[in-house]
């Protein structure tokens, strides 16, 4: 029986080979295909921190995104050819490439029933600290021209729990002002996060 992981998995795929034909697409994929993004955790402790949590919770933003575009054009709020259905795929899909090969599984001693175990978990080695929305900008880049509007949602999808809004930078404003698109890719990420993937404590 297939897991849900590969389920996921071609999903992913189906979508991206359906709705994103940009020039380096394929190259793209083919990086994707060779990293551990089908079977990494969304996160080592929160949302989706399960193998193959990363795609799930990219298909889950995809699915939040396109249902929030649409719901806007309809609404008159946005223009049609505000955003196209290749770059709701893009951002939605490829929002998190920074987490590719991000996640290590490690080992820590934890009680259970007055006994000492070793159990796994999830731990952080990143290899390219360059950190988090303009990290997978970077990463897409390389293979795969994005338009500014493309770029500025992926950089700034994390919205207030980014660490440069953190640290008092104000360019997120003027970014949601000028690229609807940069705040409902950020709304979509919390919604898949808190509605999709709520955990309970």
């Amino acid at each position: 029986m297939e897991s849900q992981t590969e389920q996921n998995k071609k999903i992913f795929l189906e979508l991206f080979n359906e709705k994103i034909r940009r020039e380096g697409a394929s190259d793209l994929l083919k990086y994707l295909c060779g990293t551990d993004f089908f079977t990494a955790p969304a996160s080592s402790r929160f949302h989706s921190n399960f193998e193959g949590g990363l795609c799930a919770h990219s298909i889950n933003v995809y699915r939040r995104l396109k249902a929030l575009v649409d719901m806007h054009k309809q609404a008159g709020d946005i223009a049609e050819d505000t955003v196209s259905e290749e770059s709701v795929a893009i951002c939605g899909l490829l929002h998190d490439l920074c987490k590719v090969d991000f996640y290590t599984v490690q080992m820590r001693n934890v009680k259970k029933n007055g006994e000492w175990q070793s159990v796994p978990f999830y731990g952080i080695s990143d290899s390219l600290p360059y950190g988090h929305g303009e990290k997978s900008v970077y990463i897409i880049n390389g293979y795969m021209r994005l338009t500014r509007a493309e770029a500025m949602a992926i950089n700034w999808h994390m919205g207030g729990f980014d660490n440069r809004v953190k640290a008092g930078d104000y360019s997120i404003s003027e970014a949601y002002y000028r690229y609807p698109l940069a705040m409902f890719l950020h709304i979509a990420d919390m919604t898949a996060t808190y509605l999709d993937e709520h955990v309970e404590k």
